[in-house]
């Protein structure tokens, strides 16, 4: 039995009560699967490579002050 067979085989057997659980979990595993990032997404990743490199942009050893910084 593949793999594959034994969870349609065990899907059959969950309560109807927890199959929203299931679906949700299922959802959560497939999400981003077979995606590439979008064009902004690249630019973002293109940016904080540069910012690493480069030695620049604003560096936290807390969240606190993270968090200061993003409400202010």
């Amino acid at each position: 039995m593949s793999s594959r067979e034994m969870a349609m085989q065990l899907l059959d057997d969950v309560p109807e009560f927890k199959i929203d659980c299931v679906i949700a979990y299922m959802q959560g595993i497939i999400a981003g699967v077979g995606t590439e990032p979008n064009a902004e997404t690249l630019a973002a990743f293109a940016e904080g490579d540069k910012m690493l490199a480069d030695g620049t942009g604003q560096r936290y050893t807390n969240t606190k002050d993270l968090f200061a910084d993003l409400e202010g």
